[in-house]
């Protein structure tokens, strides 16, 4: 008789924790009876058959790494009928149970359609650093992005700080404004300008004129990648021409994406994961795991899709009060 199977992968842009998340499905499926398939290259090679069976040993000395083992990688044919029936028939063929999904808002659709054309048993773990998906206060990811951010905007600091410079540091965040917003807060940044919020730079333009008579003399504007007054070496030159300053940019870029992963993330990747098998086991399906107000909970995959989860109107508020 086949043993059961349990299959991971991980998709969409990368995020630190990943790893803490597979190797929690791996070990706890393991621990409950079932042998693990871990697919590599997200849903390219889940078409592709490109799996292993994974084991405890395959998973050992890897919570602490970035990125993810398994690869992951975009997939123009899974987005098709016909490319999710081929990534059924792999599954089926490898006599897999359920399917965890550990990715963002587009990898949990390809996850629920999957599971409605194909009849697959799916659940879904967020791993994004964006932090945007419903039906969790935190993302996979999130707290060491920011953490980065946050290292990289002290370092610019001490230049801004010495030279007298205003500087616009441009964050990750084209739909969401989170690292913005909590790189903001934790960085001590005079302004943040967020996606979520169509903030005039005229208006901040003014501020600074007001700030140059009041003698402060160096600046720290948090730039989300997605905000309406374009990215950061934009936003300096329309400033540039209207306020006498040394005006400078930094893209923190892919940097937020990489490195070691914090305790809270690989914490947060390990209990969303646990439970993420568990959920299968117990015959969950269409849902996705998450962390509200520490209790776990099961979203519909269509509502985590669909519904928007934008930061907190007092958060922002807060973020604005402290940097006057």
């Amino acid at each position: 008789m086949a043993k059961k199977r349990i299959a991971v992968l991980t998709s969409g842009g990368d995020a630190p924790g990943m790893n803490a998340a597979v190797r929690a499905v791996v070990r706890t499926s393991i621990y409950y009876g079932y042998q693990v398939l871990g697919i590599y290259r997200g849903y390219d090679g889940l078409i592709n058959g490109d799996v292993k069976v994974l084991r405890k040993g395959d998973v050992a000395n890897i919570i602490h790494r970035g990125g993810t083992i398994l690869k992951t990688a975009r997939s123009q044919e899974f987005m098709t009928k016909d490319g999710r029936a081929k990534a059924a028939q792999v599954l089926k063929n490898e006599n897999v149970e359920g399917l965890v999904v550990v990715g963002g808002n587009g990898s949990y659709t390809g996850a629920m359609k999957l599971g409605e054309e194909q009849n697959i048993k799916v659940v879904g773990v967020p791993g994004t650093i964006d932090n945007d998906i419903y039906g969790t206060d935190y993302t996979i990811g999130f707290d060491t992005a920011i953490n980065t951010a946050v290292e990289a905007v002290d370092k610019i600091r001490d230049t801004a700080d010495s030279h007298s410079r205003l500087f616009f540091i441009e964050v990750m965040g084209r739909h969401s404004g989170y690292i913005a917003l909590y790189t903001g807060i934790g960085s001590g940044a005079t302004k943040v300008f967020l996606p979520e919020r169509d903030d005039d730079i005229k208006a901040f333009i003014a501020y600074l004129k007001e700030a140059g008579r009041r003698n402060k003399l160096f600046n720290l504007v948090i730039v989300a990648e997605g905000n309406t007054n374009g990215g950061a070496a934009e936003m300096a030159e329309k400033v540039k021409e209207v306020v006498d300053m040394d005006v400078r940019t930094a893209v923190i870029g892919h940097l937020q994406r990489g490195g070691a992963p914090t305790a809270s993330d690989r914490f947060l990747a390990s209990k969303l994961s646990y439970n993420a098998v568990r959920a299968l086991i117990d015959g969950q399906t269409g849902v996705a795991i998450g962390l509200v107000n520490k209790n776990i909970v099961y979203t519909p995959l269509i509502e985590a899709i669909t519904k928007k989860k934008e930061p907190e109107e007092g958060i922002i508020q807060m973020a604005e009060i402290l940097s006057l």
